[in-house]
């Protein structure tokens, strides 16, 4: 076309969240009690996060990403079990009731 068809310009939305979160094992030895005192096996693995979750670690209030009860995340077999959505409501509630 000897023109400009199109301008793109790439920036940075947000970042991968473990650096933030992994300078605070506490909280994730937390979230695993909780998570076993709810009968759920934590699989404890740095993931880059949810875009809340990581803006608000890189805001300086870090955001463990925790399970929901939901499987296959953005794909056709995407799916919510609710014998596993009941098990993150308890950790939740173990994780707010046991300091």
């Amino acid at each position: 076309y000897q023109r400009e068809v199109i301008s793109v310009e790439i920036t940075d939305s947000y970042y991968n969240m473990y650096d933030k979160v992994a300078k605070h094992t506490d909280m994730i030895d937390r979230a695993k009690a909780a998570m076993e005192r709810a009968g759920v096996v934590p699989r404890i693995t740095p993931i880059r996060g949810g875009t809340d979750g990581a803006r608000l670690s890189y805001m300086g209030l870090p955001c463990p990403n925790l399970f929901t009860g939901g499987a296959n995340f953005h794909g056709k077999y995407e799916y919510a079990s609710l014998d596993t959505m009941c098990r993150a409501v308890e950790t939740l509630i173990y994780l707010v009731t046991e300091a």
